[in-house]
C-alpha cells in the first residue's frame, strides 16, 4: 500500500500553507489527503501538513470542525482520520467521527474555505484555511485556487512516483530471485559436467588410437571441455551483474512467490530409497577420486528404510557433499561415505581426511557465496553448494551438520590424523 504522501510532497504542502499564513493572514491552514480503506470500502481524510505546525482547525460541537489527526510523514504513529459528514458523497462514506464543516453558503461569512484537490474529477484531498479578522476577497480566493491546483498536480506526480518506486522494488526482488535460481542451476550443472569430463578422459586413456570408439571418446572430451568453457563464461556474466551497486532504496514491497533451490516452487516429497540414490553417485565420484589419486570408500547397509524426500533434491544434496569431499581432499587422501540407520533416522556421513575447516569459517559455512579460506586457493567454486544443500534438507524435514575436525565414527581406514578432516552429517526421518 502506498503511503499518503512522500516527505517531499509534505514539505511542498507545508511551504504553501505558510505562504497563506504569511501573505494572506490565514490563522490556520491544513492539507488533507484521501486514503481508501479496503476492508470497509471507505475513504478517510488524513492530515499531512498544517500551518502553524501541528495546528488543528478550531471549532465547536455539532460538526463544525475537523477532528485532530496525526501528522503523517513526520510521525511513525498510525494516523487518525476524519471522514466527510455528507452521506450522499459517492467517494467518502459517512461516519460518527467529527466531520468537516460544509462548504459555506453565499449568505454566510466566508471566514473558512474548504477547497478540494481534484484531478480528472477525482478528489485527492482538501485544503482547509481559515481567517478570523476579515472576509476572503475574490483575488485572495484566486490565489488559494492556484495553490490548490499546484498541490493537486504535485499530489498526482507524488503518487505516480511512489507507484513506480514500488514496481521497481518488486522488479528488483524478482530479478534477485531469478539470479539466485540461475546461480543454483549453474552450480548443479557443474558437478555432472565434471564427472562427464573425467569419464571421457579415463575412457580415452584406455582406448588405443586405432579403436573405432577412440573418435567417439575424443568427441566426448572435446565437447565437455567446450561446455566447461561456456560455464566459465556464464560465471563471469553472473559476477558482472553482481558488481552493479544498488542505487534505488525503497520500502520493501509485498513479497513475491519464491522459487526453490531447484528452480521449482516446492519439492515433491515421496518415499525414496537413499541407497539407490547413493550408489550411482559413489560410482561417479570414484572415477573422479581415481583421477585425483584418492581412495573413496562406501558403506551401505543391506536393509535401508525409505525416507520421505524429493529424489532430485536428495541427489543434489548428497552429490554436493561427496563432490566437495573429493574436490578439497589432496592427493593420497581418503573420502568415506557411510549410511546408517539410527533409531527413526537415516544418517549419511561424508568424511574426508583433508586439511579441515577453520573454526572461524564454520558458523558461516552454509551461507550463500561464502567460501572462507578456500577463496584464497586455486580450487574453483561458487560457495553455493552447501547453502543449497541445507535449504533442500530443511525442506525435506531433515537436518545437516558439519564437524571439523572430522568425526571418527564411520572411518574405515587405519590412519586417523588428529585435528584434520571434515564430516558432514545428513539425517532424515524414516518412514518405518
Amino acid at each position: 500500500m502506498l503511503l499518503p504522501a512522500s516527505a517531499e510532497f509534505v514539505d511542498l504542502c507545508q511551504s504553501q500553507l505558510w505562504l497563506l499564513v504569511q501573505t494572506l493572514g490565514a490563522s490556520v491552514s491544513v492539507v488533507y489527503l484521501t486514503e481508501e480503506v479496503a476492508s470497509t470500502a471507505e475513504t478517510r481524510l488524513v492530515r499531512i501538513a498544517s500551518a502553524p505546525d501541528g495546528a488543528a482547525m478550531p471549532g465547536g460541537e455539532g460538526g463544525t470542525a475537523l477532528s485532530p489527526v496525526a501528522d503523517v510523514g513526520r510521525s511513525s504513529e498510525s494516523p487518525q482520520s476524519t471522514e466527510l459528514a455528507d452521506p450522499k458523497s459517492s467517494t467518502m462514506a459517512s461516519s460518527t467521527a467529527v466531520p468537516i464543516a460544509p462548504l459555506p453558503s453565499p449568505d454566510m461569512v466566508p471566514e473558512r474555505l474548504v477547497v478540494p484537490l481534484i484531478h480528472e474529477e477525482i478528489v485527492l484531498g482538501l485544503l482547509v484555511t481559515e481567517r478570523n479578522d476579515r472576509r476572503w476577497q475574490v483575488r485572495e480566493r484566486q490565489q488559494i485556487e492556484q495553490i490548490v491546483q499546484t498541490l493537486s498536480l504535485a499530489c498526482v506526480l507524488d503518487k505516480r512516483s511512489q507507484w513506480l518506486q514500488q514496481r521497481q522494488a518488486q522488479q528488483a526482488q524478482l530479478q534477485a530471485q531469478q539470479h539466485d535460481v540461475m546461480d543454483n542451476l549453474v552450480h548443479q550443472f557443474r558437478n555432472p559436467l565434471t564427472a562427464l569430463r573425467t569419464f571421457g578422459k579415463l575412457l580415452l586413456k584406455r582406448l588405443p588410437e586405432d579403436d573405432r570408439n577412440y573418435v567417439a571418446a575424443s568427441s566426448i572430451v572435446r565437447e565437455s571441455d567446450r561446455l566447461q568453457e561456456l560455464l566459465l563464461q556464464i560465471d563471469r556474466a553472473i559476477d558482472l551483474t553482481e558488481s552493479f551497486p544498488d542505487e534505488v532504496k525503497v520500502t520493501t514491497p509485498a513479497a513475491l512467490p519464491s522459487a526453490g533451490p531447484l528452480g521449482e516452487a516446492q519439492l515433491a516429497l515421496k518415499p525414496c530409497d537413499v541407497g539407490q540414490i547413493l550408489q550411482p553417485l559413489v560410482v561417479s565420484a570414484s572415477a573422479v577420486a581415481q583421477e585425483k589419486q584418492l581412495v573413496l570408500h562406501a558403506e551401505l547397509p543391506d536393509v535401508i528404510p525409505l525416507v520421505q524426500a524429493d529424489q532430485s533434491a536428495l541427489r543434489e544434496v548428497l552429490s554436493n557433499l561427496i563432490d566437495n569431499a573429493v574436490k578439497y581432499t589432496p592427493a593420497g587422501g581418503e573420502v568415506h561415505v557411510r549410511l546408517q540407520v539410527l533409531g527413526k533416522q537415516l544418517v549419511v556421513r561424508v568424511t574426508d581426511n583433508g586439511a579441515g575447516i577453520p573454526d572461524t569459517d564454520l558458523p558461516q559455512l552454509f551461507q550463500r557465496h561464502f567460501r572462507g579460506v578456500q577463496d584464497q586457493t586455486e580450487i574453483p567454486g561458487t560457495g553455493l553448494g552447501l547453502a543449497i544443500a541445507r535449504e533442500l534438507v530443511q525442506q525435506m524435514q531433515g537436518d545437516i551438520q558439519v564437524f571439523s575436525p572430522m568425526q571418527p565414527e564411520g572411518w574405515l581406514g587405519e590412519y586417523l590424523p588428529a585435528e584434520r578432516g571434515v564430516t558432514f552429517v545428513v539425517a532424515l526421518p524414516t518412514l518405518s
